[in-house]
């Protein structure tokens, strides 16, 4: 396992958990040569990809699941609750809706098969730090069928105050920064984060209120009376 603390917060923080030395160098190499790009951990098993989590959260942290002591499922369940402000995109051989399913539930954000191209990833990677979440056409295919095969109701009252109520106090707090008009640089500056890290909260709170805008997000927290 290798780890760097991070400093320069106008880089994209990048940590990996692959146990392919071959994917794994290849990948390396291609964050290494994005020039805002940062490479601040590798682990090769499941184990020192949990160990890796003690350590300063990255921006974006690229997770294989099949790993030689266990599954990399339970990395990002980890990650999501011990780096919430990382942004987790899944790289794998294995593209069955199982583990599609398992790991957006997870917490994982992106999903590319391995036969992507290296060279495409730095493009993927900054996606995703700027709160997409960039996905394999396979893959989405297989997110929207399930979906189209799963019949939903409207949610009641009580359920979507149960959804907003799981808003972190880092989330609110973004939230409410919004609200007053303040832009992600802004808000980064004020929170002392960097512009990553606030998009991806952002992200989180469009996901959790179910919005795709600020006014949006705006209005439903003035609706929802989650302004301080």
């Amino acid at each position: 396992m290798n780890q760097a603390d991070p400093h320069d917060t106008r880089l994209i923080h990048v940590a990996i958990v692959e146990d392919d030395p071959d994917f794994s160098n290849a990948l390396s190499v291609v964050v290494q040569e994005c020039a805002d790009m940062q490479l601040v951990g590798r682990a090769a098993t499941q184990a020192e990809g949990l160990a890796l989590l003690s350590g300063p959260p990255a921006d974006v942290l690229l997770v294989d699941l099949g790993l030689p002591d266990g599954s990399g499922i339970a990395v990002i369940r980890a990650a999501a609750l011990q780096w919430p402000s990382c942004s987790i995109m899944v790289s794998t051989n294995f593209g069955d809706e199982t583990h599609v399913m398992r790991s957006i539930e997870a917490g994982a954000a992106g999903y590319l098969l391995k036969d992507s191209s290296p060279s495409k990833m730095c493009d993927e990677i900054r996606s995703l730090a700027n709160g997409g979440s960039p996905i394999s056409p396979i893959i989405a295919r297989q997110v929207l069928a399930r979906f189209r095969n799963t019949p939903t109701a409207p949610a009641s009252p009580s359920q979507a105050a149960d959804e907003t109520s799981l808003l972190s106090q880092r989330e609110k707090e973004v939230l409410d920064y919004i609200t007053k008009g303040f832009t992600v640089h802004e808000i980064a500056g004020l929170m002392q984060l960097s512009h990553f890290t606030v998009r991806t909260f952002v992200r989180r709170i469009y996901s959790k209120l179910k919005v795709s805008s600020k006014a949006e997000a705006i209005y439903e927290a003035r609706t929802q009376g989650l302004l301080s």
